[in-house]
């Protein structure tokens, strides 16, 4: 079977939409995962956004009502532009579990590293486990939700040139030389 090939741009642009459309679903779901688990622990919306929003862009909400929105602005611009880290492992052709996996691990690290310096946390180290642990698994619900909506979404992918390049290589034997 003969599938159309595709050019680099052409594949970088199809990765991020997909990423942009499973940010927006794991988005979803990690508010769901965080809407429930508050409603059990009693615990208060996190104001991380608006901290993070008032050192970077300067963003100072006078009152109550502005803290929550200006936190869910940025928490559902956040969640959706991080789809496209998952856009890029699909570049890399990881899939599954590999891809979420790292997705993951990108995710989460990113946000143990970056929100102490934006003082909107403090140091994974100095947190409560429990508190750490609850995050992880949001987290966690956020990038296998973006695993399973980016793999839905790439099902039908052309053959790009890495494709047809190893499709080459393997029917001439090459790889089977190389132990791949």
């Amino acid at each position: 079977m003969k599938l159309k090939e595709t050019n680099a741009l052409e594949e970088l642009g199809a990765a991020i939409g997909k990423g942009l459309l499973a940010g927006l679903a794991a988005t979803a779901a990690i508010t769901v995962s965080q809407m429930i688990e508050m409603k059990l622990t009693k615990r208060k919306p996190s104001e991380v956004p608006v901290k993070v929003a008032s050192e970077v862009l300067a963003v100072k909400p006078q009152n109550q009502d502005e803290k929550e929105k200006v936190s869910q602005e940025i928490h559902w611009a956040y969640g959706t532009s991080l789809g496209v880290m998952r856009g890029i492992i699909g570049l890399a052709r990881l899939k599954g579990i590999p891809a979420t996996l790292a997705h993951f691990s990108a995710v989460w690290g990113w946000s143990m590293v970056m929100l102490p310096i934006f003082k909107a946390s403090p140091p994974v180290t100095e947190q409560d486990p429990k508190a750490v642990a609850i995050d992880g698994f949001h987290h966690a619900v956020y990038a296998i939700t973006a695993g399973l909506v980016y793999d839905a979404l790439d099902t039908g992918r052309t053959e790009s040139k890495i494709d047809k390049l190893t499709r080459q290589l393997h029917l001439h034997g090459l790889i089977k030389k190389l132990k791949f």
